[in-house]
C-alpha cells in the first residue's frame, strides 16, 4: 500500500494527483507531436473542472501556466502563450508603502488629521468655520467612544489647535458642540431603525405566501 506520506507533494491541489501523474508522464513523451495532443487534451480535462470558464481566452492562460508549473517546467510543448519560468512564478510583490501615521491622540483617528488638513487649505468663511466645528463634534464623539465619561469642549478644542498647528481656535467662539446625550440619541435611534426594518422583514416573512 502506497501513503499519501510517501507519495510526491501535490503542485496545484486542486486537480488532483492523476492529473499531476499524467502531466509528468507527458514530459517523458519522446515524440513531440504526440506531446502536444497529450498536452491539449490535459488542458480541456483541467477547464472541465470550470466548463463555464473553460473558452475564456484569459482562463486559457491560466491553464497553461498551471500545465507547466506542475510538470516542475520541465513539459516542452508548443503553447499558445508565452511559456512561464520558476523565477517568473516566484517573484515576490513589491512592498506595499502604508501610512505610517501615529499621532499623539489615537482615539481620534488618522481621518480626523487628514480633515484638518483640508480645512487648513481652505480660505477663512462660514464654510470653513462650519467644518471646524463639525471636526471638533467628531472629535468629542470618539473621545466619549474612548472615554465613556463627559469631556469638556475646552479639551476638544485645545486638542484640535494642537493637531492643527495652532491654527484652528476654536475657544474664541461662542458656539458650544453637541451634547453627550445627542450623540447617546442617534446610537439609540439607530437601534430602534434597524430593530424597525428586522421586524418589518420578520412580519414579511410571517405573511402567507399563495
Amino acid at each position: 500500500m502506497e501513503y499519501n506520506t510517501e507519495r510526491t507533494p501535490l503542485i496545484i491541489p486542486e486537480y488532483g494527483r492523476h492529473i499531476q501523474k499524467l502531466i509528468q508522464q507527458a514530459t517523458t513523451i519522446q515524440d513531440r507531436t504526440e506531446r502536444n495532443n497529450v498536452a491539449r487534451a490535459l488542458i480541456a480535462v483541467m477547464g472541465n473542472l470550470n466548463p463555464h470558464l473553460r473558452d475564456v481566452p484569459d482562463f486559457q492562460h491560466k491553464l497553461w501556466d498551471q500545465l507547466f508549473i506542475m510538470s516542475d517546467f520541465k513539459l516542452d510543448v508548443d503553447s499558445p502563450f508565452e511559456h512561464p519560468t520558476r523565477e517568473s512564478v516566484r517573484v515576490k510583490p513589491a512592498r506595499l508603502n502604508y501610512p505610517q501615521r501615529h499621532p499623539k491622540y489615537r482615539f481620534y483617528g488618522n481621518n480626523i488629521l487628514q480633515m484638518i488638513e483640508v480645512c487648513n487649505s481652505w480660505e477663512e468663511g462660514d464654510l470653513k468655520n462650519a467644518l471646524k466645528f463639525a471636526i471638533a463634534n467628531h472629535m468629542k464623539k470618539c473621545f466619549l467612544n474612548w472615554n465613556k465619561e463627559s469631556v469638556e469642549d475646552e479639551v476638544i478644542f485645545e486638542h484640535l489647535k494642537e493637531l492643527s498647528g495652532g491654527k484652528i481656535n476654536l475657544a474664541n467662539y461662542e458656539e458650544d458642540l453637541s451634547a453627550p446625550k445627542n450623540f447617546q440619541r442617534t446610537k439609540f435611534q439607530r437601534k430602534n431603525n434597524n430593530k424597525k426594518q428586522n421586524n418589518y422583514s420578520n412580519n414579511n416573512n410571517r405573511r402567507k405566501k399563495y
